[in-house]
């Protein structure tokens, strides 16, 4: 009883919106900043978990954890929407609210790994990169983006790269290789034989990685993006087979994304609850 009441408590505390100011803003790309909050609990996050941010009169929208320590909380926001676009224009001292950390996180592994990020999907992957570089024997990183302007954190990428810089590749071919950042799984993997591939981004690219892994019998785990309400698994919004992404993701396992392989990277649920082309 003593454990339920411990665990009541604590997750109402992950739930009440805190209030804190902006502390930094970075441009990370022309679309795209990164924000830097001081808040003490979401700054013990974990890799692959996220926070709600309100922004005041606007809208809560869902976002990946880019950095956490120290009593800060870091995240990178893409101007897609209103609310994105109103969040742009915020600057420091500014007022938001946030809720979180949720979900689950990455499992932290060793050996020789590659991670796949495909535009501010790569958020959460650096962050498990940066906790996994000094533990792993080799980390390998594949950064893609439909053009150079749109490539992120390439600097950092590069820093927790073991032997060799991250891949880029770019659609329009106007940075790096110009190809899918599916395209070089296939020798990379031959060549140094990974034993787990992480991986988040366009549900399509999961999907194309899911495959290559299953059939090649390589562990994997990818973080999914849904429409994300509530947060908590109460909504439903963010449904892939029987699974909430919001509680039972957003990271999940070979063996969970197996069991919801027919619907990853084909369809999810829009804003008014009916079935849409992912």
């Amino acid at each position: 009883m003593e454990v339920s009441k411990k665990l009541s408590a604590y997750l109402t505390k992950l739930n009440t919106i805190r209030t804190t100011a902006i502390k930094s803003v970075k441009s990370e790309s022309p679309t795209v900043k990164t924000f830097t909050l001081e808040d003490d609990i979401c700054s013990k996050a974990n890799p692959g978990q996220f926070l709600m941010l309100r922004i005041p009169g606007i809208d809560e929208i869902p976002l990946s954890i880019l950095n956490a320590g120290e009593g800060q909380v870091q995240f990178s926001v893409k101007a897609v929407g209103d609310a994105t676009r109103h969040l742009h224009n915020l600057t420091t001292g500014d007022l938001l609210g946030l809720r979180g950390p949720f979900g689950t996180s990455f499992t932290e592994t060793r050996g020789r790994v590659l991670l796949i990020g495909g535009g501010t999907g790569t958020a959460p992957l650096l962050f498990l990169a940066k906790r996994l570089a000094a533990k792993v024997d080799r980390l390998s990183f594949v950064i893609g983006a439909k053009t150079k302007n749109e490539l992120l954190y390439l600097t950092e990428l590069d820093a927790v790269c073991t032997d060799e810089s991250a891949i880029a590749t770019t659609e329009d071919g106007s940075y790096g290789l110009q190809c899918l950042a599916t395209e070089p799984l296939e020798k990379l993997v031959d060549k140094q034989k990974f034993n787990m591939i992480y991986t988040c981004g366009p549900e399509k690219m999961v999907k194309s990685i899911f495959n290559f892994a299953e059939k090649r019998k390589i562990a994997m785990e990818a973080s999914l993006e849904r429409l994300i309400r509530c947060g908590i698994g109460l909504c439903g919004s963010c449904m892939i087979g029987k699974y909430r992404v919001c509680r039972d993701g957003p990271v999940f396992t070979m063996a969970r994304l197996s069991e919801v392989k027919d619907e990853l990277g084909m369809s999810k649920l829009g804003f008014d609850g009916s079935r849409i082309e992912v």
